[in-house]
């Protein structure tokens, strides 16, 4: 097949709703199929397959915010939609944004086949508009790309069941999707790492994940605080992202260890996630958390908030592999249990390495690229799966 990815914000591979993009995008190509891009990096320019849209400019002071949380929108350029489109057979766009809404209502035009994945939950627009926990800001934002857009394509990529139920009760009817998680390559896994000398005598925490409001880093920092081995533990924040100032100021109140905060490669971040002792995920609003999965593949122990907005919590084994949300004295309950049951954190490290063979990538992208053939094979049937009204 020759299909077109559309994305509105690709950037760089450190978040990942890129990261599932370029995945995808990979392991089309490794299976024979022509793959264009379209998109508004300027650093893609010139490369085989890429289409570069123009970027949308919302005025200074949201220029800002999208400059500080690293984001780059792109604008509708129906000159460079349509080149990208032309003679393609499907066409899958990654985010209901103004890029992809143009290139969903030309597929539209065009008779082309148009799946889309959902890979942006509500909260992760309103948390920049400051409206994070606006139950009514965040049921519009999914009555809004419902009514424009996702009812406008064939089926629906679903990185967990989460966030079909929630998307699809806020809307109040059934869509046409299919649930298929992100996956987790092979490279993650359980193998030889030693602690650097710094660390020898420190309990490592680790949290994987962008430096952003919604994955609350300042729970795990104040649950340190209240945790009987604070002086023994050392947090290592992997990632990225605007609230690096805000994370630091909460450190020195709580006058803990600093964390280090760094963002790492691939085989930096599997050495980190293989030495480090416990992993701790406070995230208050994820879709799936591939993080989370990337770590416990390589048998780290996790401790994971239990919110109703995230679908993490479901990679708990058991209540000691969770603790309520936004409540730092019961994550650090669950940290200190962890350090007083070595034993049972070795079995249960055993546990988690076979927990996440169902989420093979490669079985994953297999899965996914079989939503676009189903849609594409379907419109050469004249029987699309799902026609606007």
């Amino acid at each position: 097949m020759t299909v077109t990815v559309v994305a509105d914000v690709l950037g760089k591979e450190n978040n990942g709703t890129t990261i599932a993009c370029l995945n995808l995008i990979r392991y089309l190509r490794s299976q024979g199929d022509t793959v264009r891009i379209l998109c508004a990096d300027e650093d893609k320019r010139g490369q085989e397959g890429a289409y570069i849209a123009p970027t949308l400019d919302l005025g200074f002071a949201l220029n800002k915010v999208l400059e500080k949380n690293e984001v780059v929108v792109a604008r509708n350029d129906p000159a460079v939609v349509a080149a990208a489109l032309e003679g393609t057979d499907e066409c899958h766009v990654m985010t209901p944004f103004f890029l992809g809404h143009a290139a969903v209502i030309e597929c539209r035009r065009r008779g082309i086949p148009v799946t889309a994945g959902f890979h942006c939950q509500a909260e992760n627009f309103t948390s920049h508009i400051f409206m994070l926990n606006s139950g009514f800001a965040n049921r519009e934002f999914y009555n809004f790309v419902w009514a424009h857009f996702y009812r406008y394509v064939d089926l629906i990529h679903y990185p967990s069941q989460f966030i079909r139920d929630t998307f699809e009760q806020s809307i109040g009817c059934r869509t046409p999707g299919v649930v298929v998680s992100n996956g987790v390559g092979d490279i993650y896994r359980r193998r030889p790492s030693e602690k650097p000398e710094w660390l020898k005598d420190k309990y490592v925490i680790l949290f994987t994940g962008r430096l952003s409001r919604e994955k609350s880093h300042m729970v795990l920092v104040k649950a340190v605080k209240y945790s009987r081995y604070r002086d023994r533990i050392q947090l290592m924040f992997a990632g990225c992202g605007p609230r690096e100032g805000q994370i630091m100021r909460c450190v020195r109140r709580c006058g803990i260890t600093p964390p280090l905060i760094k963002f790492y490669s691939r085989e930096e971040l599997v050495d980190l996630i293989n030495y480090s002792d416990l992993y701790c995920h406070p995230a208050e609003i994820e879709i799936e958390a591939i993080s989370c999965l990337e770590a416990i593949s390589c048998g780290l122990v996790p401790v994971i908030s239990d919110s109703p907005r995230s679908a993490t919590k479901a990679f708990a084994l058991d209540e000691n592999n969770l603790f309520s949300c936004n409540d730092p004295r019961d994550l650090a309950r669950k940290i200190d249990f962890w350090i007083e049951h070595p034993e049972l954190k070795a079995e249960y490290s055993r546990r988690y390495e076979g927990f996440t063979k169902q989420f093979d990538q490669t079985e994953c992208m297999r899965k996914t690229r079989q939503i676009l053939v189903d849609a594409y094979e379907k419109a050469n049937e004249n029987d699309l799966v799902f026609r606007p009204a």
